[in-house]
């Protein structure tokens, strides 16, 4: 062959490289949440969502949220926690642990949360910056700066990169319980690591306990202070950035792609991965706290990750521990709008549908339901708070609805050994226990103070009651 046809042949071979790695590592999208909440609704074949309840709206004004107890169970049957989807009952742990609760996870992954990928990256866990003169509560404490570094090297394009802080006490004779809390920002260090400072926290604003941090210092827990953000946004134009659209190399997810909920999750039990290489933190006492959005996190972390000791969940509401078919405060349509559809798998848009190729459908056409998902945690103990309307936590989470599903869920405990809330009431009719009442004795806990939206509140109470639980 000649010259000028080899040089050919090397051009076209080149070029044909070139392609297929275009092909490969396509441009990142940058969509708007309005274009990617749209072109979900196109791959679902929906044309009209139901609008979102309108929390600000008076009674009986367009779309105002239902708060009228006597209107809030349009569908009070909940789907069936011990039997499975061939009618079989539940009698045995290892029926649940073979078949219903494999069933329930699928079903959850399915329609509500999303699947996580396969072969997801490593992590590369880096310790940025030690500060040993640190102070939490008046006690001594070391503080580090962790990086969990996810390899991109499938996709170059999207670097991703998890931001938590380690907090352990100084003094400890014995391996420490740690706590991984999901928060809302980083947290502030001074810029020379040998300066002495404080670590305290902020404290609640109805609250005369110290704040959570040194509760649990305290108490001689560690902490690892998680930031969500730092690795999926929260939002639904950060769908093609963070660690879902590493995976999904910029590109859109599919309805059974995993949601931001999921994604904050997987970060957790990535801390929990790194927890394990340091000897002084007992790998077997780690739980997962979240209030709010990072409450609903919490949960669907404990309930998929078995590894996580116990479960702190706080002021969760809708797309938490309330039930989905409540209609009462937030409802299904509020999380399937483009203000919160990125928490969820693309599916769960479904259930606010109106108008679509598969007709109309409503939350009672999901097949599971919140109090399933707070079943996936036992025997592992799990302690639902919240706070009184009075003072922040507002009656939009659905205090009672949440109540609820923590009664449904009691069942499953017992067969696991456990103990549940020992509510003798159906969940249907069970009351809401009086504010500041302990519900304390089981493996499934509840306990409603008079603080705010906020964990702290209950945070002494949670630690009496997990260190007796985790014994």
């Amino acid at each position: 062959m000649n010259k000028p046809h080899l040089l050919c042949l090397k051009l076209l071979l080149i070029n044909a490289f070139v392609c297929t790695q275009a092909a490969d590592n396509p441009t990142p999208l940058e969509w708007t949440t309005t274009q990617d909440h749209q072109n979900m609704m196109e791959q679902l074949g929906i044309t009209e969502l139901r609008p979102g309840r309108n929390g600000w709206a008076k009674a009986g004004e367009p779309n105002a949220a239902n708060y009228d107890e006597s209107q809030a169970n349009p569908y009070p049957d909940l789907p069936e926690l011990l039997v499975t989807r061939d009618g079989t009952p539940v009698e045995t742990a290892h029926a649940w642990r073979t078949i219903r609760r494999p069933e329930l996870i699928a079903a959850f992954e399915s329609e509500v949360y999303g699947r996580i990928p396969q072969n997801l990256p490593e992590v590369d866990w880096r310790i940025e910056h030690s500060y040993e003169n640190l102070t939490v509560g008046g006690i001594t404490a070391t503080a580090q700066r962790l990086a969990g570094v996810v390899d991109n090297s499938a996709y170059p394009e999207i670097e991703v990169s998890i931001d938590a802080t380690l907090i352990l006490p100084q003094k400890t004779d014995k391996p420490a319980p740690v706590l991984i809390m999901f928060g809302w920002k980083p947290l502030e260090f001074p810029e020379d690591s040998s300066t002495a400072f404080t670590l305290d926290g902020a404290p609640a604003r109805f609250n005369e306990d110290p704040p959570s941090f040194s509760q649990l210092i305290a108490a001689g827990w560690g902490i690892v202070y998680l930031i969500p953000t730092s690795y999926q946004a929260d939002n639904g134009a950060g769908l093609t950035r963070g660690i879902i659209g590493l995976v999904n190399k910029g590109q859109p997810r599919q309805p059974y792609d995993w949601g931001a909920l999921r994604a904050w999750g997987w970060g957790a039990s990535r801390c929990l991965d790194y927890l394990e290489t340091r000897p002084e933190v007992n790998v077997r006492q780690v739980g997962i706290e979240g209030v709010s959005r990072y409450g609903k996190a919490a949960l669907v972390t404990h309930a998929f990750d078995e590894r996580f000791a116990v479960g702190f969940i706080a002021s969760s509401g809708a797309g938490g521990v309330a039930l989905h078919r409540r209609n009462f405060g937030e409802s299904t349509e509020n999380l399937a709008s483009s203000g919160a559809y990125h928490w969820f798998a693309g599916n769960y848009l479904k259930y606010a549908t109106e108008k679509s190729r598969f007709g109309r459908m409503t939350p009672d056409n999901l097949p599971v339901d919140s109090h399933q998902l707070i079943a996936l945690c036992a025997p592992r103990p799990t302690f639902v708070s919240y706070g009184i309307p009075e003072n922040g936590d507002a009656l939009w989470l659905d205090q009672q609805g949440s109540y609820m599903a923590t009664v449904a869920a009691s069942p499953a405990f017992a067969l696991l050994g456990a103990q549940g809330l020992g509510e003798t009431e159906d969940y249907r009719s069970a009351p809401l226990p009086p504010v500041n009442q302990d519900l304390l004795d089981g493996e499934l806990a509840w306990r409603q103070h008079d603080g705010g939206h906020e964990s702290q509140s209950n945070m002494k109470h949670f630690l009496r009651w997990a260190e007796k639980k985790m014994r």
